[in-house]
């Protein structure tokens, strides 16, 4: 079986109810690359890349788009 949506992954590590409405104008919180990297490892299977590099670049597009400060 697959694992969360990273979406709602990130949800969790943040402590959200939902990503924001305007993303680029919005934040809901922040996220520190240590926290993708663990985010990236979970759903390394699901992900079409076997660099943890990578997969933590695709977290955090998905981050960004739901308004979350990449630091």
């Amino acid at each position: 079986t697959k694992m969360p949506p990273v979406s709602d992954l990130l949800r969790r590590a943040l402590g959200v109810e939902k990503g924001s409405g305007k993303a680029g104008t919005e934040t809901v919180g922040k996220i520190g690359k240590d926290k993708l990297q663990e985010i990236a490892r979970t759903k390394m299977k699901d992900l079409n890349t076997d660099d943890v590099d990578r997969a933590a670049k695709i977290v955090a597009g998905t981050a960004r788009s739901m308004g979350v400060e990449v630091e």
